[in-house]
């Protein structure tokens, strides 16, 4: 049975772009297609320690596992739950990638180029994170790996990865399939990107230090409305979508969009010839309240015994697999 695997990091609450753009179509995923796929979710707890660590990481890692369930998961046999660092083989087979990964690919990633622009040093945890994320992927020979835009280069650095010891040591490694693929698998023409309310020229991010650029998952409704009543829009006094020249206007539509399971086309069709922003904010916000009360009590719903109990059955499973594929990799370097 083959493999849909997807991670989700545990610093923080997310926000309504990681839900709409990552979270929700990977659960509307995974109930298509867990009857013929093994469903693999993980939170990729060491990946989140590359950023700074408060103490609760434990805590959000069931909280962030929580939030697969509110969305709608529906649980069978092929769905598995479990931790990134309960399965050592993730960190065993990266130190071995890295022997087969160069400084001069792994410097090109842009997500390493962004995260240290303007330090004087940064921890090597973000330069070496995309070896990491290869071998969370290849030890499950997954062939999709439902992904932002911003993570389609660390897809193609695994798939040369895998490419390169396969042709040097045969063929243990599934080559997961191209990031046009895996878009178009996901059911999307393109990688969904919702943008900063603020500055919508760059996508929304948890990691944004103003508050009104961001809709976290746990603000309340009303604050939540208030976020895009003062969204930034333009000058032209017309509502088009049009991702260039009205960047604003066009993520509301998209967020719009995403949140009742409209195409696109026909929420930007409902809106060709008005001219009053403010209807369209207005929209969109109750749209966006209403998600919100309706996540959050879903979610309170969620007991931390229901996760863990997922998560002991989960690592059982993915410990089996990872070891098996740890052990071919192993005797080809003559470590076992």
């Amino acid at each position: 049975m083959k493999t849909i695997l997807t991670g989700i990091r545990s610093n923080s609450e997310i926000t309504l772009g990681n839900y709409l753009g990552a979270l929700l179509p990977m659960v509307r995923l995974a109930n298509t297609h867990s009857d013929e796929y093994n469903i693999n979710i993980f939170v990729p707890d060491l990946h989140s320690i590359i950023s700074e660590v408060d103490g609760n990481l434990h805590q959000n890692t069931i909280r962030s596992l929580k939030y697969y369930l509110a969305s709608g998961l529906v649980l069978n046999k092929n769905v598995h739950f479990y931790r990134q660092s309960y399965v050592p083989a993730h960190s065993e087979l990266c130190w071995i990638l890295d022997c087969v990964a160069t400084m001069g690919e792994t410097s090109r990633m842009i997500q390493y180029k962004e995260k240290s622009k303007g330090q004087d040093s940064c921890n090597v945890g973000i330069f070496n994170y995309p070896i990491l994320m290869a071998a969370d992927i290849l030890l499950y020979d997954a062939i999709y790996v439902p992904i932002g835009e911003d993570q389609f280069q660390h897809i193609e650095l695994t798939r040369n990865l895998a490419t390169r010891f396969n042709n040097k040591f045969g063929d243990i490694f599934t080559i997961p399939a191209k990031t046009s693929d895996q878009v178009k698998f996901m059911g999307e023409e393109e990688g969904v990107r919702v943008r900063d309310l603020i500055n919508p020229e760059k996508k929304m991010s948890k990691s944004t230090l103003a508050e009104n650029s961001k809709i976290m998952m746990n603000d309340s409704p009303e604050r939540a409305k208030k976020k895009i009543m003062s969204a930034t829009t333009d000058s032209l006094g017309r509502i088009k979508f049009d991702m260039w020249r009205q960047p604003g206007v066009s993520n509301l539509m998209l967020i719009e969009s995403l949140i009742q399971d409209e195409p696109l086309q026909d929420v930007i069709s409902s809106w060709s010839g008005e001219t009053r922003y403010g209807e369209l904010k207005k929209k969109v916000a109750e749209s966006v309240a209403s998600l919100l009360t309706d996540f959050q009590s879903k979610l309170e719903q969620i007991s931390d015994d229901e996760i863990l109990n997922l998560l002991e059955e989960g690592e059982s499973y993915a410990n089996k697999v990872a070891n098996s594929k740890l052990l071919e990799v192993q005797k080809v370097f003559g470590l076992r």
